[in-house]
């Protein structure tokens, strides 16, 4: 099973009444985080709206878990089943962002135990640009009864991260800017855990927002500087894009995990130093 799922393989899918398929429009971006009324005005045949921030997500305190802590099991186990989730069911995600945002959704079920989970290569946009219909209002499933544990999925906390450049390659995908400290429009202080590099996220995809080819993005993250025989960890601003990330990762052949608090629980803890400038700098 591989990770990307293609409009015309969707489409097909769906054609054929698969038994068995979920699609979940995940629409959710930091200037406009309710996706709702997009999706009430045009989505995928069949799709359920899924609200990120209290989804997947749960209302934290930045210091202690950053802005967007992952949600508690039973959080996700009841929204899964609004979703219409079963176990074994094949779930497919989608956003209208080149799917920065959906790919939460799709490290989460990962990580809560579901084996077959596809992003839909080129987001909302690659499926209207192939012809295909979309539907308008909301939908309500069948509720599922799908059953989900955490654990499937490696991750890393706060202290995790701090010493992960001595041992592997810990790479920030936020924008250059925010890396380099010149603009921070969320947290508290502005620059970049030391010892990281920066990958910026928009750079896993084309222009049409379609993964690059595996050979391809593998070459993108070795000029970067990941090492291949050592481990990697991605993070973002709030544990959204660093998801996008990790996938990007396992599609050039890392194995890769997540730290989901992110900068926004780092730049909130005071003890913990910040670096600035494009150097990934030295961790302590």
């Amino acid at each position: 099973m591989g990770h990307l799922i293609s409009p015309e393989q969707l489409h097909e899918l769906i054609a054929s009444g698969s038994p068995g398929l979920r699609i979940l429009d995940v629409r959710w971006r930091l200037d406009r985080p309710n996706g709702r009324p997009e999706h009430l005005a045009g989505h995928l045949p069949g799709a359920v709206y899924v609200d990120l921030d209290t989804e997947l997500a749960e209302h934290g305190r930045p210091a202690a878990e950053g802005r967007h802590p992952l949600p508690a099991l039973e959080t996700l186990q009841t929204a899964a089943r609004r979703w219409g989730l079963n176990d074994g069911d094949t779930v497919v995600v989608y956003d209208d962002m080149k799917n920065t945002s959906s790919a939460r959704a799709w490290w989460l079920l990962r990580h809560a135990g579901l084996r077959d989970v596809r992003v839909l290569d080129g987001s909302l946009r690659g499926w209207a640009r192939a012809g295909y219909p979309l539907e308008t209002g909301d939908v309500v499933p069948e509720p599922g009864t799908v059953t989900l544990q955490y654990g499937a999925l490696g991750h890393v906390d706060i202290d995790d991260a701090a010493s992960f450049p001595h041992r592997g390659t810990l790479l920030d995908v936020r924008i250059p800017e925010r890396y380099r400290g010149e603009v921070e429009p969320m947290d508290p202080r502005p620059g970049h855990i030391p010892g990281a590099l920066n990958a910026p996220t928009a750079e896993n995809v084309d222009q049409d927002g379609r993964f690059l080819l595996p050979e391809a993005l593998r070459e993108r993250f070795l000029a970067l500087g990941v090492d291949p025989q050592k481990p990697v960890a991605s993070y973002c601003g709030s544990g959204i894009n660093g998801c996008h990330s990790v996938l990007a990762l396992e599609l050039a052949g890392f194995e890769a995990v997540l730290y989901p608090g992110s900068f926004s629980e780092w730049s909130n803890n005071y003890d913990r130093p910040v670096a600035t400038g494009n150097t990934s700098g030295q961790a302590p």
